[in-house]
């Protein structure tokens, strides 16, 4: 049974190009069912979330990454009785419009659109499953739900919001989306801050000893070392993850059915009429998790191993975007025919930006060799 404010069928604003129901399956089914045969889906097992992907078979892609925080999602959905086919189609489609080499790659893609309107990928996102995706005969895209649409899209700059009429309304009047996609928001955080003190500590960038002055890792790790003192170090870190994560999620759970119950909400547009979110942590586990975020950016992701990585994606992001910008003809045969088409500078950058952010990152190196002929100058392998 699902609460009277979760997101339901009967209640979807629905799809931008109407479509009869599905035979068999809910309307979020559906949205996750071509969410997960999309390319872009795909891709993302060949996309960095923190280690580049040639780094090691056992570090999290943005596929792994994307599937735990349908996992974990799923669950919170669960225990506050919210739509969870609708919580899975988003968690899974949240990190579609992501460039390759992670957050460098981003950034420095924005950078390259500075004077063409920025790159944003959750906006990205939206991008891929309304016009970028090529799959049906009827319409372009993946014809999404509204409420998908909107788990999607968890950040939008004022200026763009303006551009996308309804979806877009929330970030200018600073109300909210609804639970689903509130509870994935936080699941995403949940998933990349735990399971990256994981890949961190099986890539030797991190020690236990480091960690060890992070309350939330510190106080799991002892309680399992005082239960299990005889536990392999490999296994030790499984359960202290674990654990942290059971902790985040437990804690969420519960404080979120507090704000709720206390809202008074009765219906999904009472919660999109809220100024604040109604899933969130208690203020001392959130600042617990603030202080692993924190942690894990200063000793982590700005690692001198990872940054060179990244010194380097950002150089090829960089020299691919001059390069298809000066001479269309370098790229795929169905991106020059798209180019063709355009005339407005704005317009053309935005095609080259769609297709390197597609581009995974063992895709983004072959294509920097194929053009500068010097394979050597690739050395995000050294």
């Amino acid at each position: 049974m699902l609460a009277p404010f979760a997101a339901q069928d009967a209640s979807s604003r629905g799809r931008q190009y109407p479509e009869p129901p599905p035979g068999n399956r809910s309307e979020y089914q559906r949205d996750r069912d071509r969410i997960i045969h999309s390319a872009a889906f795909r891709r993302l097992e060949y996309k960095t979330q923190v280690f580049i992907n040639h780094e090691g078979d056992l570090f999290r892609t943005r596929l792994t990454h994307s599937i735990e925080v349908a996992q974990i999602g799923r669950t919170i959905a669960r225990a506050l009785s919210l739509n969870e086919d609708l919580t899975e189609a988003i968690a899974l489609a949240h990190d579609l419009g992501h460039t390759p080499f992670g957050h460098s790659g981003q950034d420095t893609l924005n950078e390259c659109m500075r004077d063409y309107g920025g790159f944003e990928h959750n906006l990205q996102s939206l991008r891929v499953v309304d016009e970028l995706e090529e799959r049906y005969a009827t319409f372009p895209g993946l014809n999404l739900t509204f409420e998908t649409r909107e788990g999607v899209l968890k950040h939008c700059s004022a200026n763009n919001a303006r551009k996308l009429g309804e979806l877009g309304k929330r970030f200018l009047e600073k109300n909210q989306p609804g639970l689903e996609a509130q509870l994935v928001n936080i699941a995403d955080e949940i998933a990349y801050n735990n399971h990256d003190v994981d890949d961190g500590l099986r890539s030797g960038l991190l020690s236990v000893d480091q960690l060890m002055e992070v309350a939330l890792f510190a106080r799991q790790y002892q309680e399992v070392q005082r239960r299990y003192p005889d536990i392999a170090p490999r296994r030790a870190i499984y359960e202290t993850v674990r654990r942290m994560i059971n902790f985040v999620v437990t804690d969420l759970i519960e404080n979120s059915r507090s704000l709720i119950a206390a809202s008074g909400i009765k219906h999904i547009e009472d919660v999109r009429r809220q100024t604040k979110p109604l899933v969130a942590q208690c203020p001392e586990a959130g600042e617990r998790s603030l202080e692993l975020k924190r942690f894990l950016r200063q000793n982590l992701y700005a690692h001198e191993r990872v940054s060179r990585m990244m010194r380097e994606a950002v150089r090829i992001v960089r020299e691919l975007f001059e390069t298809f910008m000066q001479d269309p003809r370098r790229m795929p045969p169905q991106y020059q025919e798209k180019l063709h088409a355009q005339e407005a500078p704005p317009a053309r950058a935005r095609i080259v930006a769609d297709y390197i952010a597609g581009m995974t990152d063992r895709y983004a190196m072959r294509e920097y060799a194929r053009l500068f002929h010097d394979p050597a100058r690739n050395n995000l392998n050294d």
